[in-house]
C-alpha cells in the first residue's frame, strides 16, 4: 500500500518566540511520508532534524504549520487525544534506550499496553511473542542494566512494537552502539519494515541507515535541502 500516513505542511517552529534569543529551528518544512516508507533525517547538529522528529511525534508543537497523521491534524487534538494517538500509533526507539532499570524487560516491554487497557492474559502473550521475535526470549527476567548495549536496544524495539503501530520513530537508534551492534540493529528494523510494511522515519548520522533507507532527507538551517533516493551520497559524517 502506497498510502499517505504522514504530511507536514510548511512546518514553522520557533523557541522564545518575540525574545531577544529568539530561535527559529524551522523555516517551512514540507514532507510527506507513505505508509510502508523508510525515511532517513539527516543534518548537522543544530539544522533542525530532532525538532522535526519532535513535532510528528507530537511530542511538540509548531508555532505555525500542521502535522497531519493518517489525515488528523493533530492541532486538532486535545491532550489526551494526542496521548492516544501516541499510543496506538507510534512507536519510538531512543539513542539512549530510555528503559526503565526497575523493571524487567518483560514488564519495560509490557508497560505501553497497560497503559492502552489491554487485558493481562493477551499482554503476556503479545511480550513473549516480542521478545522471540526481537531475539530475547530467554532474557525476560533481566533488569536494563544486567543486558548489554544491543540488548537494551532489543528490548526498546519490542516496546516501540507492542501496540503494533504503523509508524516507528528513532532518534539515533543506533548511536549508543558498537559497529557491528548497530549493524545487527538495523538488519532488524529494516525486516520490520519490508516483512511488517512499519513504516520507519529515523534522524541519524549513521551512514548505514541513510544508504538502507528508501530515501534520505537533509534538514540544513531549518530547511529541506535535498532529497536522494537509494544511497546517500555526499558527507557521511555530519
Amino acid at each position: 500500500m502506497n498510502d499517505e500516513v504522514i504530511r507536514c505542511e510548511n512546518l514553522v517552529k520557533i523557541y522564545n518566540t518575540g525574545q531577544p534569543n529568539e530561535f527559529t529551528a524551522l523555516r517551512g518544512i514540507n514532507l510527506t511520508i507513505k505508509e510502508g516508507d523508510f525515511v532517513s533525517i539527516i543534518g548537522s547538529s543544530g539544522s533542525g532534524k530532532s525538532t522535526l522528529l519532535n513535532l510528528i511525534s507530537c511530542l511538540d508543537t509548531p508555532t505555525r504549520g500542521e502535522v497531519y497523521i493518517e489525515e488528523t491534524p493533530l492541532s486538532k487534538l486535545s491532550g489526551n487525544e494526542r496521548a492516544k494517538l501516541r499510543n496506538q500509533k507510534l512507536g519510538f526507539i531512543f539513542q539512549q534506550f530510555n528503559l526503565i532499570h526497575s523493571m524487567t524487560a518483560f514488564e519495560n516491554v509490557e508497560l505501553t499496553m497497560r497503559f492502552a487497557g489491554i487485558e493481562k492474559k493477551q499482554r503476556h502473550e503479545r511480550v513473549e511473542e516480542l521478545l522471540r521475535q526481537v531475539g530475547l526470549e530467554n532474557k525476560g527476567n533481566n533488569r536494563p542494566t544486567e543486558l548489554s548495549g544491543g540488548e537494551q536496544q532489543r528490548v526498546a524495539i519490542a516496546r516501540a512494537l507492542a501496540n503494533n503501530p504503523k509508524i516507528i520513530l528513532g532518534d539515533e537508534p543506533t548511536g549508543n552502539l558498537d559497529s557491528a551492534t548497530g549493524a545487527t540493529i538495523m538488519e532488524l528494523l529494516t525486516e520490520l519494515n519490508e516483512d511488517q510494511n512499519k513504516t520507519l522515519v529515523m534522524v541519524t548520522h549513521d551512514p548505514l541507515i541513510a544508504r538502507k533507507a528508501h530515501r534520505t532527507v537533509r534538514i540544513k538551517d531549518g530547511k529541506l535541502e535535498e532529497e536522494t533516493k537509494g544511497t546517500l551520497i555526499g558527507n557521511h559524517n555530519e
